[in-house]
């Protein structure tokens, strides 16, 4: 006689939200590729003390605008070359990414705070609030970037400081909008109205029940705005208005040896590849984020 057996009733393990990210994430092969760039070039700056061969303001006045090691004319201590005055380009290239990656991250976190909070306020509660927000935001985006950060960098004065700060007052209004639009799309939802009539009051409903909800945009935009405030640093030390020499700053090694494209154009080429590659793996990492955090742009 045989006893039936009951089948055991199977149960999948719900896929968490990270593994989740990931998963949508690592189907983009470009944003593995951007990412893992990025890894190293955040590596090789926490480390650029003991990775570079020299160090970035030693002049060897015995190898000015010498050319990379592979040349024949080149010397082996230097890879890839010498500037002008003698300095190792490797050695000022790796100290250069911590300038670079710090200046991102200032100017994001700058840009994300201020424009979170004013883009909130205006999404929230609306009428004359919004409309002398996002007045001044339509201000400041109707003039070029670029041309408005030169403007505020000549009013601060040159430097690295008051250059971040100006691509800081220049990228908000991108979070303003955004946190903007979300959280008119999210102030009426129900979760809120219940939050509501639980007696949450106006500041605990627009940073706690409102602006989760609103990460996926916002983490996109930060990792778009990192790539624009490198570039825009780079082009202001290239205009003299950023960071100074002797500065190893990728835009400020370009302005010191423009005159050399000709004769010396690795003193230009090296400088350039680096902000090339950095906003590229950037902008790379921000489709993969798109693709993972954007439910409509998930694949199936």
């Amino acid at each position: 006689m045989t006893i039936p057996v009951e089948p055991v009733a199977t149960t999948t393990k719900p896929i968490s939200g990270l593994r989740e990210f990931w998963y949508y994430f690592s189907v983009n092969r470009g944003a593995l590729i951007g990412l893992t760039v990025f890894a190293i070039l955040v590596l090789m700056a926490i480390f650029a003390p003991l990775i570079a061969p020299y160090s970035p303001d030693i002049q060897y006045r015995d190898a000015l605008l010498k050319p990379p090691s592979w040349d024949i004319n080149g010397d082996p201590r230097f890879f890839l070359g010498t500037d002008p005055v003698g300095r190792d380009i490797l050695s000022r290239l790796i100290h250069g990414a911590r300038y670079s990656l710090f200046i991102g991250f200032f100017v994001v976190v700058g840009a994300l705070f201020v424009g979170v909070i004013l883009g909130a306020l205006a999404g929230y509660f609306g009428g004359w609030v919004d409309v002398v927000i996002m007045r001044i935001m339509d201000i400041i985006l109707a003039f070029p970037s670029l041309l408005l950060a030169l403007v505020l960098v000549a009013i601060l004065g040159p430097g690295l400081f008051n250059a971040m700060i100006a691509i800081a007052i220049v990228l908000q209004p991108h979070f303003a909008r955004l946190v903007r639009a979300a959280v008119m799309a999210e102030k009426n939802r129900e979760y809120v109205t219940a939050a509501k009539l639980s007696g949450a009051g106006h500041l605990r409903l627009m940073l706690v029940t409102i602006l989760p909800n609103c990460l996926g945009p916002i983490i996109v935009q930060a990792t778009l705005s990192f790539s624009n405030a490198i570039l825009d640093a780079a082009a202001l030390g290239f205009l003299g208005m950023g960071a100074q020499p002797p500065t190893p700053e990728w835009g400020t090694m370009l302005a010191t040896a423009r005159e050399f494209i000709l004769k010396a154009p690795w003193v230009v080429t090296f400088p350039g590849l680096a902000i090339l590659i950095t906003v590229l793996a950037i902008n790379l990492i921000g489709d993969g984020l798109r693709d993972a955090l954007d439910p409509k742009l998930k694949r199936s």
